[in-house]
């Protein structure tokens, strides 16, 4: 098979983002429009708002990505777009702008989950992973264990029974006074502080089980955050090292038994918490200490992008499964 180009498209939350990759692997242009300084003063995602600006800035984010690439748009082989999970009207913007993108050219149409663009991202970075494998997928909307059997086919063993580790990272965040995004924000703080002065609880690390559960981790930080300050105690940074380390040790903790339990010698890491330094050190230990073989994207391809979902896009490309222009998008992770 010649070169094959496929365009990344990716607005499922608050990134416009527009890639460009030739082969499943080498990233010809990735080009990402944030809008965190947008809903920063909102405290968080404002999907109105998002949606909002992804109309005002998709046309040129894509244009960019042609321009980094020093492309013209009939070059590329396929038009490859995030149609699950997200928000809905956030989708929604980039399916059909890649719908009418795709119809325009007479290109296919291919759409890909989100969540499956996060784990991919390692493949752009990493040659060789070995299967069969552990994937943590940790991000704002999502916090999930799979079981990979190779790059094509995985199952989902565990995943939260509330909020995802990304969501309350933002919620115990604002209830600081530390600001949006959560996760850079207590990661910072926590480098000043000090895990063990207060104490958190570790949830479901006593169950033989794969699922998760932060919502009662959330309540007791914000619970013993406000009991402090009626004392007088009201040091920031060391309530930020204590939630993020009940957090990581709860996810790293999951994450190993469940490469154990399955006979996995590779672990993975996917999604924007897993950029989160801590995750990555711990991980990284308990990887070494039990034999296990650890990958995780680089930063810019931990938070959403496009070069992941083009990246995925090349193995449906190759097997010829396109997907029909009246595709819909679905806010959740298993569309009905």
């Amino acid at each position: 098979m010649d070169d094959v180009l496929i365009l990344g498209i990716e607005t499922s939350c608050d990134e416009t983002a527009a890639a460009i990759v030739k082969n499943g692997r080498e990233v010809i242009s990735n080009v990402i429009n944030s809008q965190i300084s947008i809903h920063q003063q909102f405290g968080g995602v404002v999907p109105e708002v998002a949606s909002r600006k992804h109309i005002e800035n998709i046309a040129w984010v894509v244009d960019a990505a042609f321009k980094d690439a020093a492309l013209n748009y009939q070059d590329i082989d396929a038009v490859a777009v995030t149609n699950m999970p997200g928000l809905i009207g956030a989708l929604l913007v980039g399916l059909s702008f890649a719908k009418a993108f795709a119809y325009g050219l007479g290109k296919p149409l291919i759409a890909v989950n989100h969540l499956e663009g996060h784990i991919y991202a390692n493949f752009l970075e990493h040659k060789d992973i070995e299967f069969p494998a552990i994937c943590l997928v940790v991000s704002g909307g999502h916090t999930s264990l799979l079981y990979m059997k190779n790059a094509g086919e995985s199952e989902v063993i565990g995943e939260t029974r509330d909020d995802a580790a990304g969501e309350a990272f933002d919620k115990v965040a604002r209830f600081l006074g530390l600001g949006y995004p959560g996760g850079p924000a207590i990661q910072k703080a926590a480098q000043m502080g000090q895990p063990g002065i207060y104490k958190l609880p570790r949830v479901f690390l006593d169950r033989n089980e794969y699922e998760f559960s932060f919502s009662g981790l959330k309540t007791a930080a914000m619970n013993l955050w406000m009991k402090s300050l009626r004392r007088g105690e009201n040091n920031v940074e060391n309530m930020a090292a204590e939630f993020q380390a009940a957090l990581v040790e709860i996810l790293v903790e999951k994450t190993i038994s469940a490469a154990l339990h399955y006979k996995a010698g590779t672990v993975l890491l996917a999604g924007g918490v897993a950029a989160n330094q801590a995750l990555r050190e711990t991980m990284a230990r308990r990887a070494q200490n039990e034999g296990l073989k650890l990958y995780y994207p680089s930063l810019k391809l931990c938070t959403d992008n496009a070069a992941m979902i083009a990246g995925r896009a090349y193995y449906d490309y190759y097997n010829r499964n396109f997907s029909p222009l009246n595709i819909n998008a679905h806010p959740n992770l298993f569309s009905v």
